[in-house]
């Protein structure tokens, strides 16, 4: 699992799976965001299993599913809405990532414009 750092206690990557969970857990993450949707690809793990394995673990799981190459503003303002709630450290993930980090640097240049 490659982890990239988007701002202090919020980290991104790509697909996790049980065993990236359990290593997120034991490394202090309290929450992890999925914005993958659900069969996008063949041996993607299910978000609804993630979140249990996260759950017994004693993470928060969300689910924010964004169809790579259509974001909306309404996937915007969900994952902001997300973020805002969600206990630090706080893991966001994709398939590679990038969706994920799009998503936080639109948030993060929303933010600043309103400021």
């Amino acid at each position: 699992m490659r982890v990239l750092e988007l701002a202090p206690q919020v980290y991104v990557s790509g697909q996790l799976f049980a065993d990236d969970l359990k290593l997120a857990a034991n490394q202090g993450v309290r929450s992890v965001m999925n914005n993958r949707p659900d069969d996008e690809s063949m041996g993607q793990p299910k978000s609804a299993d993630l979140a249990k394995i996260a759950g017994d673990l004693g993470m928060t799981f969300v689910h924010v599913p964004v169809v790579s190459g259509r974001l909306t503003e309404q996937n915007v303002q969900d994952f902001q809405l997300a973020c805002d709630k969600l206990e630090r450290p706080l893991l966001i993930f994709c398939r590679s990532g990038a969706r994920s980090t799009m998503l936080w640097q639109m948030v993060e240049a929303r933010q600043e414009s309103e400021s």
